[in-house]
């Protein structure tokens, strides 16, 4: 039997840490070690007990056992700890953004490349949608007919226990569109099947956080690859009543069809998240995705023990992070 690939945890400054790790070790994987911020951690070793607490991370870092490393830190750290992983031969998941700013990302990608190891990005929105994976199979099985455009909104909710102050401040959380909008840009990427692409046009704003200066809670971005064209929607104006964190949506209209995913919840019907609406030549389907099984975390497993990414991936998933920066970098901001 193969020996499991462990890992360890360096930042636990986003939520993303319990579900990343969560989803390796159902997949199989080994959590060996963690570090972070001692509030966090604390509720991390309960959750997963049998792990080593870290005061430094050198001690995951050195570890010639670990073979992963999971970052989930804020935002403006990442990189450092990708570049510091990759040149040390591990491989690098990193939840999204994975950079606040191109010339950041394009420091982790010379280091991904020198290191020959993957460098997984965190977009949940995808990868961890039923509903999401299975309208990207079909899609691909030409159940629409050739992809035209996608439209995909992010609204979230700011929550009811006080942020963080770099939640704040977009030079450390890589702002609305550079943070949010990643989603949207991966996915847009995914169903175009894109391998170029571009921003046209983009704007955010700062519409109910007037005590809040640098912060922005509305963003759009336009984008057109070389398969298809796409616009992105993110905001923080979710609100309570809706019982979830947020009404994620993609619509992907094709030639010969279209499909709607609705995420997390379907607000005026149907019970839970991951529903997909097929519209084609022939009828108007519901299919209920909630069962389906989920790869991700199986597939990244598997390139890490092998010891190489898959290739078009891994490069999709930088070109969707560096758009998303890109889009943050031009936007506009709406008075």
């Amino acid at each position: 039997m193969d020996e499991p690939v462990r890992f360890g945890v360096i930042g636990l400054a986003h939520l993303h840490a319990f579900a990343m790790t969560g989803l390796l070790r159902e997949a199989g994987a080994e959590l060996v070690a963690f570090h972070g911020e001692p509030a966090a951690a604390d509720g991390f070793g309960k959750l997963f007990p049998g792990a080593r607490t870290c005061s430094d991370p050198a001690e995951i870092l050195d570890d010639p056992t670990i073979g992963l490393v999971v970052c989930a830190d804020v935002p403006d750290q990442r990189v450092r700890t990708g570049v510091a992983a990759l040149e040390r031969g591990k491989a690098f998941f990193v939840d999204k953004p994975a950079a606040v700013s191109t010339r950041e990302l394009a420091e982790l990608r010379r280091a991904q490349e020198a290191s020959g190891r993957p460098c997984a990005i965190f977009f949940s929105e995808r990868l961890t949608s039923r509903a999401t994976c299975r309208a990207l199979t079909l899609v691909q099985a030409g159940a629409i007919g050739e992809v035209v455009e996608t439209v995909g909104f992010g609204p979230h909710q700011v929550g009811l226990a006080p942020r963080p102050e770099w939640f704040y401040e977009p030079a450390r959380s890589g702002g609305i569109l550079g943070d949010l909008a990643s989603h949207q840009m991966d996915q847009f990427l995914a169903f175009t099947d894109s391998t170029e692409a571009e921003v046209i046009a983009a704007q955010v704003a700062n519409r109910s956080h007037p005590d809040r200066a640098s912060f922005e809670d509305f963003g759009s971005a336009l984008l057109r690859g070389d398969r298809g064209t796409g616009y992105a929607r993110v905001d923080w104006y979710t609100p309570a009543g809706l019982g979830v964190w947020g009404d994620g949506r993609l619509t992907v209209l094709g030639t010969e069809g279209t499909l709607e995913v609705r995420k997390y919840v379907d607000p005026a019907g149907r019970p839970g998240g991951d529903h997909l609406l097929l519209v084609d030549s022939n009828e108007t389907r519901h299919i209920d995705c909630s069962r389906d099984r989920l790869a991700f975390a199986s597939n990244l497993l598997t390139e890490v023990a092998r010891g190489a990414p898959d290739g078009p991936a891994q490069a999709r998933a930088f070109l969707a992070q560096h758009l998303a920066l890109e889009a943050q970098a031009q936007a506009v901001r709406l008075p």
